[in-house]
């Protein structure tokens, strides 16, 4: 049996090349607590490698200040524009970079399971997936962040947080019915 987390660190990160928006969440017990929530504006650089080195400079920060045991981040969807599409693509792989570089362990997140993790709906608006979080994580309106890019960070480690309770499958079972003959006492 696995035992419960006893303290874990969540760095949730919603890619962008304009505004990235980040949240940190302290996992207790089974207990989710906010530490942070914010964006990296980077508005200001007209240079697309600028950006980049911003991005991977703000990212090593966030993770030097929390010192987080994984990174959460949103997997880039398909979209028709292919340059915006490589651009989100080379932003994540920076967000990525900074992690792998001090060993913490990723995982992607389409945008899609993030918004039914948080809310119950693949097609939730980011007012819905922000109001979720604010009444989950008692989050006062007065400290809500101007950018949405912040709380979809937020939504990622939320989502992570979620995906850490989730039963796998153990070796030896041939999935589910498997699993059902086997436990007969684990369901009701």
């Amino acid at each position: 049996m696995n035992q419960p987390v006893k303290e874990k660190i969540i760095l949730g990160i919603d890619p962008g090349t304009t505004i990235m928006g980040y949240g940190v969440l302290k996992i207790v017990g089974n207990k989710p607590e906010l530490l942070a929530m914010g964006v990296i504006d980077l508005r200001k650089y007209g240079n697309h490698y600028l950006k980049l080195m911003k991005i991977f400079e703000r990212v090593s920060g966030i993770i030097e200040s929390f010192l987080p045991d994984e990174l959460a981040i949103e997997a880039p969807f398909f979209g028709k524009n292919v340059q915006s599409m490589l651009k989100l693509g080379r932003a994540q792989g920076v967000a990525m970079a900074a992690a792998l570089s001090r060993d913490i362990p990723i995982t992607e997140y389409a945008p899609l399971k993030i918004k039914m993790a948080i809310t119950g709906n693949g097609k939730a608006s980011k007012e819905q997936v922000a109001d979720m979080l604010q009444r989950m994580l008692h989050i006062q309106k007065s400290e809500m962040p101007v950018f949405m890019d912040a709380t979809d960070g937020l939504a990622a480690a939320y989502c992570h947080f979620l995906q850490m309770g989730r039963p796998t499958l153990e070796k030896g079972y041939n999935g589910w019915k498997d699993f059902i003959n086997k436990n007969p006492d684990r369901v009701k």
